[in-house]
């Protein structure tokens, strides 16, 4: 048989149109996923994530009119408490929530390359498990690689922000306030950490989400990369 098949392969090989044998080859060749493929589709979907992120998150009222909302730091609402019945004080929490998530909302606008720029930097070595692995695999591995650079290039962005919009002096006036109060504890919450924090929650769980999506609804895969990269991960 095997020598039968040395013959016929030739054969066949000679009696094709050597336009239909290339378009054989072309075929054989677009199908074969290498690592570099599959690196610069996760990219590529990860991109798609950040875009996503980015322009729901920046939208007026982005943060304070969804679920990625940032409240005040659990320690704050002790200040809150003690404060709400002194003059000037009454609505400190509904303005400040308010100014921080108008804060983090422009702070978001300047996301996209901070983001983009640690994406373009990464450095896929097992690219392959993290296309076969969990369904928010890329996203994981982007947060846990990259967060601690991504945190300190957005931190003094949304300090900006938070300055921007009046909530660090507000802020400030209270804890001022709160402390000059007998018998407290004096404390002075890190409310730059805190909104930098959960404004990088919010942008993360939104390019888990359009991982997902990417991953588990094939319209979502609007190139011909990321078809090729993700139907990989569709075989059983």
């Amino acid at each position: 048989m095997k020598y039968i098949s040395y013959i016929l392969i030739p054969l066949f090989i000679m009696s094709c149109d050597p336009k239909d044998f290339q378009r054989i080859l072309d075929t054989a060749n677009q199908n074969v996923l290498t690592n570099a493929d599959i690196s610069s589709g996760l990219k590529e979907a990860l991109n798609i994530g950040v875009q996503k992120g980015v322009t729901t998150l920046s939208a007026q009222n982005g943060y304070y009119e969804s679920i990625y909302k940032i409240l005040l730091p659990l320690e704050a609402k002790k200040v809150v408490d003690k404060l709400k019945f002194i003059p000037g004080f009454a609505d400190l929490e509904k303005e400040a929530v308010k100014k921080i998530n108008l804060a983090a909302e422009d702070a978001a606008k300047s996301a996209s390359p901070i983001f983009v720029k640690a994406i373009r930097e990464m450095t896929i070595s097992d690219v392959t498990n993290i296309l076969m692995g969990d369904k928010n695999a890329a996203t994981l591995y982007l947060h846990n690689k990259t967060y601690q650079n991504l945190y300190s290039e957005f931190n003094p962005v949304i300090i900006t922000s938070l300055n921007k919009f009046g909530a660090l002096n507000l802020w400030k006036d209270a804890i001022t306030k709160y402390n000059s109060l007998p018998f407290v504890e004096k404390i002075n919450p890190d409310l730059g950490d805190h909104v930098t924090r959960k404004a990088l929650d919010g942008l993360f769980a939104l390019i888990e989400q359009k991982e997902l999506g990417i991953r588990t609804d094939i319209s979502q895969r609007t190139s011909d990369l990321l078809k090729k990269v993700f139907a990989k991960q569709d075989k059983p």
